[in-house]
């Protein structure tokens, strides 16, 4: 078995493979395709880590979370689009989609007043502006619960077997 990492500043890859309790040779064989010293540099960021690279590792070490972080932090693109989400708490996500849409709700008839014409103007913007914040707040903390129910699926929180046949029948 390799020796276990002391290394300070550790990836988010090396991280989920090292909650797992996974040497690199052992993660190799996981996920079969990726070789343990291609695994290596990447913990390293001696090379970027390929997309499906991405997603193999993901799934293999049952991290979703991975996939975000590549995206909202190696990814040009998803630089730019992508914010990053970390798990929480189911209840510190319902509490924080319930404290957007209740600002959101005192908006609603402003939103209306503001957009009738077509025309954003003068002292329309602050308030224009501060509901698109709110929006965006209700963005990601709808992919902070899409990532917690991730994580609980691949962590066995939730029967993936009774919430795809719930999501089938949609």
């Amino acid at each position: 078995m390799g020796r276990a990492s002391i290394k300070e500043n550790k990836t988010q890859f090396q991280l989920a493979r090292e909650e797992l309790g996974l040497s690199r040779e052992k993660a190799g064989a996981l996920l079969g395709w990726i070789s343990p010293d291609r695994i290596e540099k990447i913990e390293n960021e001696k090379s970027m880590p390929h997309p499906d690279e991405v997603l193999a590792m993901a799934k293999a070490y049952k991290s979703p979370g991975l996939c975000n972080h590549y995206c909202a932090n190696l990814c040009s693109i998803g630089q730019t689009y992508v914010p990053e989400v970390k798990v929480k708490d189911l209840s510190q996500i319902v509490l924080e989609i319930l404290a957007s849409l209740n600002a959101l709700r005192r908006k609603q008839e402003r939103l209306i007043e503001i957009t009738a014409d077509g025309v954003i103007g003068g002292e329309e913007i602050d308030d224009f502006v501060y509901i698109q914040e709110e929006l965006e707040r209700i963005s990601i903390t709808v992919e902070t619960l899409q990532l917690w129910a991730e994580h609980m699926l691949a962590n066995g929180g939730i029967d993936i077997d009774a919430y795809n046949a719930c999501k089938n029948k949609k």
